[in-house]
């Protein structure tokens, strides 16, 4: 689907580069627009944190997993894990 906008404001300098960018390739002024559009809202709406820092990108939580986990740390006292969570936020741990 294609949309006609008009009286949109370009600066005259990315005009001459579209002109250009064009030539070179040798394709309509309005593909090289297009194509521009598309790879810059590609990148602006790419998620800002890099694939290997997402530890399960492709993952769904197991509940089984997640149930073994439970109890598995064993102490002698009582732990008040929330007290815990917060001193590590703070440093103090």
């Amino acid at each position: 689907m294609t949309t006609t906008v008009n009286n949109i404001e370009i600066d005259s300098k990315l005009i001459k580069t579209v002109s250009k960018i064009a030539k070179d390739e040798n394709i309509t002024k309005q593909k090289v627009i297009t194509e521009l559009l598309r790879e810059g809202i590609e990148v602006k709406t790419k998620s800002k944190i890099p694939d290997y820092l997402i530890a399960n990108k492709n993952r769904k939580p197991d509940p089984e997993e997640f149930n073994k986990l439970i109890g598995s740390i064993k102490t002698d006292k009582p732990v008040d894990v929330n007290k815990i969570i917060k001193e590590v936020r703070r440093g103090d741990i």
